[in-house]
Parts: structure tokens; C-alpha cells; sequence
């Protein structure tokens, strides 16, 4: 143990494997402690894993639900959503990985994956060849794949393919890869026993390694716009009015979460029409980024992009601000301005922080949306505008209608197609993607190389809970950036600062099963024994029932955290989903 209190051994995190045939599998880790995180609750109709939801699912049901999926949506399509799902449970799997085991070797961590692809019934993994050095970004996988159940059942309902079927394991592989070590890895099949070879065999190699990576990736972007910075594209994506855009790589949507591909594809939906958009989600989500690409999909990607924050705006100027304002209309007017309405003329207008807008400016705008036409402050003429506005809110507006502090005719207006924005802790599937994205944005900018992170960086930032979102979590690189040395490893003390991080703001699960900074995964004390045994003997004096007990220390963690679930569970050494359930469980 070092002085951090981390595990010496992933100060030099490499695995090193050569097997040649089934007979010289190298003995990982053993399955008890992954298995104790499986619990049943038949009476209740619940599984769970670690702190999810699970189900079983019967061969056979999955079987039938492919071969719906290759009749209904086609090859490529099927493809393409097996993928994805196969990739976000790799993600899942990798902060699984890292709780379980992250004061082990990093050959048991890396285990994980396999292990679970066994437990689950899908495959049982042989590896040939791992060669990962975390530090200067070495990362060779080889593996085979003995029976295959997803190629089994691709047989049963297509018949022998003529390419490699197990699309799911593969989306699978690379998304756990990717997030365990912090740079996008792609996994290929390179045999399949679907298409008629003896065993499904993978490779899997950092995606800037594969020289045609494209042909797979393109499984992992549901829409064009999204994840194209993982490998240049050939050509720009198009708009509505099906023109080329051509951008930076850092123009596009990154993420392969379904909260936030869910929100992709309604701003696809949406773009081709003239409708009114309200983005909502938390400060540093992105509202003004899925404005910006709104605008560029849509027919109005020729017309300009005028963008206010209505906040940062004073209450007095706010209406000079969107509707212009004629000379000497009031003292220091000296000129004659069009407002940010005009100026989006053919366009579109992004109006961020809608809810603080006062009365009177609400006013106007809802008659301006509603005529298409709008007259500056000191003037009497009406000048007709073509705009396209997109609204963004970070609090809850049918909340502040019902309370009298915003229009309801307005907030209807504006309510057409609403998109939210997940914050970044329900969409931790996309961390690495976005860290990946912005190390290649920050070293462009400053110049600098670096050869990846650590194993300590990557368990605290996907441990870490972001309050200031995909922003936080942009600067947070920026910063590594600058202060790790020249082409070395990003470790955690260049992303966290002392003082910036508390003892809890890092957290990953013990191996008693309770939440703990990171910092502290190796030499947690179990509680003190006297204080335990106080705390019981006043219990049992006052004959309070255990379920009592139980209820009464919940509720009063959810006090302490202000509502906050995450906090609570925290308080508590337990999972969010296993807090709620009890609390709910135990309500009446």
C-alpha cells in the first residue's frame, strides 16, 4: 500500500497472457465474489444485481426477440441495437468490475467482463493473447468464444450467416474495454461459428489502431451526428434539406447511453420542422451544444445562430436585448439596435435560462412567437421575423406556472417538443466516450500529448458524481492535461484537487458491499465494536422493532441528504435502487 492508500500494484497496471490452446487457460479470479452480488427476492419479483434490477431471460425468448428484430428493423438496423445495448452493459460491467475488485490486480478486474459473460449464460471466454499496459496505452486482446448462445440463436433464426453474428458480445467487449480503460476500444469478431466457422473468435485493439474501425463503429451511432469523432468520417453528415455540413470533429454529439441517444434522436426528429424546442436539464448537461447541432440539422442551418442567456442579462435591458431598440428611446440609447429577434432573422434563436424572464418581457415574447413580428423598445412599427426559437430551462416551468412566476400561455408555447437532457450521472455509460473526446479537443489546443490514465484516474472519474455535468467534467480534462507530464499517464491527483474533491465525492463499493471514498478501498476499519454494541442495547431497552429501526435511520438519512436518494444511500453504506426499494417497500 502506498501512501494514497491505493494498491501498489496499479501504479504499473499490465496484464501480460499468452495461452495457446484450451488446456493452459490462465487461472483469474473465481466467480464467489461477483455471484454474492446476485440476490433473489422471488416474493417480491425482483433480482438484483450489485445495485440493479436484473431479469432472466429463457434462450428461447431471446431467440424470438432477434428474429423479430432482423424481420422488423432489418440486418443493419438489428445490428445496430444489439450493439448498442451489448455496449452500455459493458459499461455497466466495467464500474462493476472496478467496485468489486479495484484493490486487486488488474488481472482480476479485467476478468470481470468474461466472468460475466459466463455467469450470464452467453459464452464461456478462452483467452489467447492480452497485452494491456494502461499507462502507455498498449491495449491487444484476443479471445475465443466457446458456444456462442448468441450465434446459436442467430442460426436458429437466420440460418448460417455469411458474416460474424454475435453482435451483442462484441458491443459488449468494447464497451467494457472502453471503460475500464479509459480510451475507446473496438472489439471485431474475426471468426464466428454463426457464419460457419469452428468458434466465434474476437480481437480488440484502441480504435485509432484499426484502419478501417468505421465499418463497425457505424453500429454505434444511431444517428449521423453522434460519436462521428471517433474515427474521421469519410464524408459530412446533412442537414434536413439534405446540404453537406462540414465541421470540427468537436461539433458532435458524444455518448452512447439510451438516455442520451434518446434525446439525439428526438433532436433528429425534430429538425426537419419549423416547432418550437424547450430543452430541460441541470446547468452543464449541453442545452446550448443540442441547440447548436438543432440548427445545424435543420433547414436553417444556412441562416445564422443568435444565442441569449437570458440571466446574464439586467431586467431593465433584457427587452432592448430581444427586440432592438430605436435611438433615444431612453438615456444612453444613442443608436439605433436590432435586438437578437432581428438579427436570427432565417434562423434560428436559442433563449437560455428562459425562466428568469420577467413579466413584461415574457409578454412580448409570447406575442412575438405568436404574430411572427415584433416592434423595438421606443419605436411603434412592427417588423415582421422569420425565427426559429429553441428555449432552454434548467428549472421546472409547470412548476413555476403553477406558482404564478411564469405565463401558462407562454409556457405552452414554448412547449411543443420538449427534449430532456440527462444529467451525466444517468449517463455514466458515457464518460469514457466524453473524456476520450475532450483529451483529443485539449491536446489540439495546448499542444500537449499525453499516453492515456491510470487506473486510479479512470475509477474516480467514473466514480465521481459530476454536479456540474458534461461541463465539470470538460474542465476536469482540460486540467489533466495541463498538469500531467508530457506523453505520461493522467493520474487522479492532476484531475482532483484537494479541496475540490471531499472525502465522499469519490466513491466506489467495498467489499462489504458499502460506499467509500476511493482513496480509502483498501484499509476500511469495521465499525467500532463498543459504539455498535451501545447503539443496539438502547434498541432492544426501548423494544424497538428492527423494521423500526431500519425505517427510522432511512428516513432520517433522506432528511440529512435534503431528499437526495444517492446521498442518503451513502449515509447509509448501501445502493440508491436499494434504498428506494425499501423505502417504498416499507411506506404503509
Amino acid at each position: 500500500m502506498n501512501s494514497n492508500g491505493v494498491d501498489a500494484r496499479f501504479e504499473r497496471a499490465t496484464i501480460r497472457i499468452e495461452a495457446e490452446g484450451q488446456g493452459s487457460v490462465p487461472r483469474l479470479a473465481d466467480l464467489r465474489d461477483i455471484a454474492a452480488r446476485l440476490r433473489f427476492a422471488p416474493e417480491d419479483g425482483r433480482i438484483w444485481l450489485d445495485d440493479e434490477r436484473a431479469i432472466l431471460l429463457r434462450a428461447s425468448v431471446f431467440a424470438g426477440l432477434r428474429r423479430e428484430l432482423l424481420e422488423s428493423l432489418g440486418e443493419d438496423e438489428a445490428r445496430g441495437l444489439l450493439t448498442r445495448i451489448g455496449y452500455s452493459a459493458g459499461a455497466h460491467d466495467a464500474r462493476l468490475a472496478i467496485n468489486l475488485r479495484g484493490s486487486r490486480n488488474l488481472t482480476d478486474v479485467f476478468a470481470v467482463g468474461p466472468q460475466m459473460h459466463a455467469l450470464e449464460g452467453f459464452v464461456a471466454v478462452e483467452p489467447i493473447r492480452i497485452e494491456i499496459d494502461v499507462e502507455k496505452g498498449v491495449h491487444y486482446v484476443e479471445q475465443i468464444w466457446h458456444d456462442s448462445v448468441e450465434a446459436r440463436m442467430h442460426m436458429e433464426a437466420a440460418g448460417v450467416a455469411s458474416e460474424p453474428v454475435c453482435w451483442m458480445q462484441a458491443g459488449y467487449a468494447s464497451g467494457f474495454n472502453t471503460a475500464l480503460f479509459g480510451r475507446p476500444i473496438l472489439f471485431r469478431e474475426v471468426a464466428c461459428r454463426g457464419a460457419g466457422d469452428p468458434h466465434c473468435r474476437i480481437i480488440g485493439k484502441p480504435v485509432d489502431e484499426w484502419c478501417d474501425a468505421e465499418a463497425d463503429l457505424r453500429f454505434l451511432r444511431p444517428e449521423d451526428f453522434v460519436n462521428a469523432a471517433l474515427v474521421r468520417r469519410r464524408a459530412p453528415f446533412q442537414n434536413a434539406a439534405g446540404a453537406p455540413l462540414s465541421a470540427s470533429d468537436h461539433d458532435f454529439m458524444v455518448g452512447s447511453s439510451s438516455g442520451f441517444l434518446s434525446a439525439c434522436g428526438k433532436l433528429q426528429q425534430v429538425a426537419g420542422t419549423n416547432a418550437a424546442v424547450l430543452l430541460l436539464g441541470e446547468t452543464g448537461v449541453g442545452k446550448e451544444r443540442f441547440a447548436k447541432m438543432l440548427h445545424r440539422l435543420s433547414k436553417r442551418a444556412e441562416g445564422p445562430f443568435v444565442a441569449l442567456n437570458c440571466a446574464a442579462i439586467p431586467e431593465n435591458l433584457l427587452e432592448a436585448e430581444l427586440f432592438g431598440v430605436e435611438r433615444g428611446a431612453y438615456t444612453g440609447a444613442g443608436d439605433t439596435r436590432k435586438g437578437r429577434f432581428e438579427r436570427a432573422d432565417k434562423g434560428t434563436l436559442f433563449l437560455d435560462e428562459i425562466g428568469t424572464l420577467n413579466e413584461p418581457s415574457q409578454a412580448k415574447l409570447l406575442r412575438a412567437l405568436q404574430e411572427r413580428e415584433i416592434e423595438r423598445v421606443g419605436g411603434s412599427a412592427s417588423r415582421a421575423v422569420d425565427v426559429r426559437v429553441v428555449a432552454a430551462t434548467n428549472v421546472d416551468l409547470a412548476a413555476a406556472v403553477r406558482e404564478g412566476r411564469f405565463r401558462a400561455d407562454l409556457y405552452y408555447r414554448l412547449n411543443v417538443f420538449p427534449i430532456r437532457i440527462p444529467p451525466l450521472r444517468e449517463r455514466r455509460d458515457d464518460i469514457v466516450l466524453l473524456v476520450n473526446h475532450f483529451i483529443n479537443k485539449f491536446s489540439a489546443a495546448h499542444g500537449k500529448r499525453v499516453s492515456g490514465f491510470t487506473h486510479r484516474a479512470i475509477a474516480a472519474l467514473l466514480g465521481y458524481d459530476y454536479p456540474g455535468n458534461v461541463r465539470e467534467l470538460e474542465n476536469l480534462i482540460e486540467r489533466g492535461i495541463i498538469m500531467a507530464p508530457e506523453d505520461k499517464a493522467i493520474d487522479r491527483h492532476h484531475l482532483f484537487q484537494a479541496e475540490e474533491a471531499p472525502a465522499g465525492a469519490l466513491l466506489a463499493m467495498d467489499r462489504r458491499g458499502a460506499m467509500k471514498p476511493l482513496s480509502q478501498l483498501d484499509d476500511i476499519e469495521p465499525p467500532d465494536e463498543d459504539a455498535v454494541q451501545d447503539l443496539v442495547g438502547r434498541a432492544l431497552d426501548l423494544a424497538m422493532p428492527l423494521k423500526a429501526l431500519e425505517l427510522g435511520a432511512m428516513k432520517e438519512a433522506v432528511k440529512r441528504a435534503d431528499g437526495n436518494l444517492s446521498h442518503a444511500a451513502r449515509l447509509l453504506g448501501m445502493s440508491r435502487a436499494q434504498l428506494a426499494y425499501r423505502l417504498e417497500r416499507d411506506k404503509d
